[in-house]
């Protein structure tokens, strides 16, 4: 008989890394947002932006703006940063594995963002609101906006994670 060594990811580093990267999450979301809302003002649904314009003046605010898309570019590339380190330090071992570590951690924060984020946090806190909505409750608990939003996250998180996958395994593996 002979022994196979079989390779394990750790799961308590897993759980450390998802806790960790939940809270910078956050905080690279709420700060600028309790600071500006009109930063993200692409992210707010459409209703909430119009209510806006009508008293303020009007920017880009659709998500094929070049501003939203360096926003979000530059968070691409963070992502695909954190992904090398996360799986690295998850103990990946191939292509797959860490495929599976960096893309259960995009749908975890991606979770998190819609299920507490947006349909919790933000839908009940009135420092998030944009000026001159403040009194827009209904369309600030829009669950179905925020949860097609998610689904792109989803969609477009696979890029990185895939992105990152093929570079772990082709550095580490």
């Amino acid at each position: 008989m002979h022994s196979q060594t079989i390779k394990k990811m750790n799961w308590t580093i897993i759980i450390i890394e998802a806790l960790v990267l939940t809270a910078a999450f956050t905080a690279m979301i709420l700060i600028p947002l309790v600071k500006n809302p009109v930063w993200w003002i692409a992210d707010y649904p459409e209703d909430i932006q119009e209510e806006y314009f009508k008293t303020h003046e009007r920017i880009p605010a659709k998500f094929f703006t070049p501003t939203v898309l360096l926003k979000k570019g530059m968070a691409i590339l963070i992502a695909l940063a954190l992904l090398l380190v996360v799986v690295w330090l998850a103990g990946a071992y191939n292509f797959w594995s860490a495929l599976g570590v960096g893309y259960g951690m995009w749908l975890f924060i991606d979770w998190y963002d819609c299920f507490f984020l947006d349909w919790v946090l933000f839908a009940n806190m009135k420092a998030v609101r944009l000026p001159g909505t403040e009194h827009m409750d209904a369309a600030y608990h829009q669950k179905k906006y925020h949860f097609v939003q998610s689904c792109w996250g989803m969609l477009i998180g696979l890029i990185p994670c895939l992105i990152g996958a093929a570079l772990y395994a082709w550095l580490f593996c």
